[in-house]
C-alpha cells in the first residue's frame, strides 16, 4: 500500500512507523508532509519520501491520513479536494473534533473516511485506539484496526461516541499520569526519594492496568482482593474518596469531552 500522512507531527509520525512495523508499508512508499520538509530529514534517510505540497504528495497513495489540528483542516480539505480519487483513496483521519460530514461536504459525499482516536502511548505501542468509519468497506476497516493494532489495542465504536473516545483515550493519558504524579508526590511525603517514588508509582499503575486488561475483571474485583476489614488500603481508598477523588476525575472527563466535541466548530 502506498500512504501519505499529512500533518507529520508527533502522531503522523508514530503513524508512519506503525505502517512499517505492520508491514503495511515499506518506508519508501510512504509520504510524509511538513510546512517545513528540513525536520524530516531523518526520516528522509530511512527511505521516507518528504514533501511540502499536499496536492503532490497524495497523488499516488491508496491511503490518505490526515493528522493536522482542527483549526489547519478546512484550509488542507480545500487545497487538495480536486484531487482526491474518492473512489479509489482511503482517508484516515485523527483530527479531534471533526465530523466525517465535514470530509463529506469538502471533498464529496462518497469519500471513504475512517477516523482514529489513538493517544501518545502509540510510541511504546500502549495505544488504546478508537475508530468509527463511513462509506468504508470492511477490508478497509480490517487494514487500519491491524495497524493500530501494532501500536497498542483498537476498538470500533460509533461515531457519535468519538468526543466521548477523546475524553477517554487521549486526554485520558494526561488523566492517569497526573495521578501517577500525585501518587509519587505522596510517596515523597512519606520517605522515598522522587526518582524512587515515580519508579514505584508507575509500574504499580501498570500493575493495576494489566490486572483489568488480563484478568477481564472490574476494578473493585480487584479493590476488594487487596482490602482487608480495619487495614491501610480501605483507610487510603476512603480518605480520597471523601476528597473527591473520583468525583473530580468523572467531572474533568466530561468537561474534556464536551471540550472535544467543539474544537472544530471553534476553529
Amino acid at each position: 500500500m502506498k500512504a501519505t500522512i499529512i500533518g507529520a507531527g508527533n502522531i503522523g509520525l508514530a503513524l508512519a512507523a506503525g505502517l512499517v512495523e505492520s508491514e503495511t508499508c515499506k518506508p519508501n512508499d510512504i509520504t510524509l508532509t511538513r510546512r517545513n520538509i528540513k525536520s524530516l530529514a531523518d526520516w528522509q534517510k530511512k527511505g521516507f519520501k518528504a514533501e511540502a505540497d499536499n496536492k503532490k504528495a497524495i497523488a499516488n497513495a491508496d491511503t490518505i491520513f490526515v493528522c493536522v489540528l482542527p483549526q489547519q483542516l478546512n484550509e488542507v480539505l480545500e487545497t487538495i479536494k480536486n484531487d482526491i480519487d474518492t473512489k479509489n483513496q482511503l482517508i484516515v483521519s485523527v483530527v479531534t473534533g471533526a465530523h466525517t460530514s465535514v470530509f463529506k461536504e469538502i471533498i464529496g459525499e462518497k469519500s471513504r473516511i475512517i477516523r482514529a482516536m489513538p493517544n501518545t502511548a502509540m510510541k511504546v505501542r500502549e495505544s488504546m485506539t478508537c475508530l468509527s468509519s463511513s462509506n468504508a468497506t470492511q477490508k478497509d476497516i480490517n487494514m487500519v484496526q491491524a495497524l493500530f493494532n501494532t501500536m497498542g489495542q483498537s476498538i470500533i465504536i460509533e461515531e457519535s461516541m468519538m468526543s466521548a473516545a477523546t475524553a477517554l483515550c487521549a486526554c485520558g493519558i494526561a488523566f492517569f499520569l497526573r495521578t501517577i504524579r500525585a501518587a509519587s508526590q505522596g510517596g515523597v511525603e512519606i520517605g522515598f526519594h522522587a526518582e524512587e517514588a515515580v519508579r514505584i508509582a508507575a509500574q504499580t499503575a501498570l500493575g493495576a492496568a494489566k490486572l483489568l486488561t488480563e484478568n477481564k475483571s472490574h476494578p473493585e474485583q480487584e479493590i476488594d482482593k487487596v482490602t482487608s476489614p480495619k487495614g491501610c488500603t480501605i483507610a487510603g481508598l476512603n480518605e480520597m474518596e471523601h476528597q473527591g477523588l473520583s468525583s473530580a476525575m468523572i467531572k474533568g472527563i466530561k468537561l474534556s469531552s464536551n471540550i472535544a466535541n467543539n474544537l472544530y466548530k471553534a476553529s
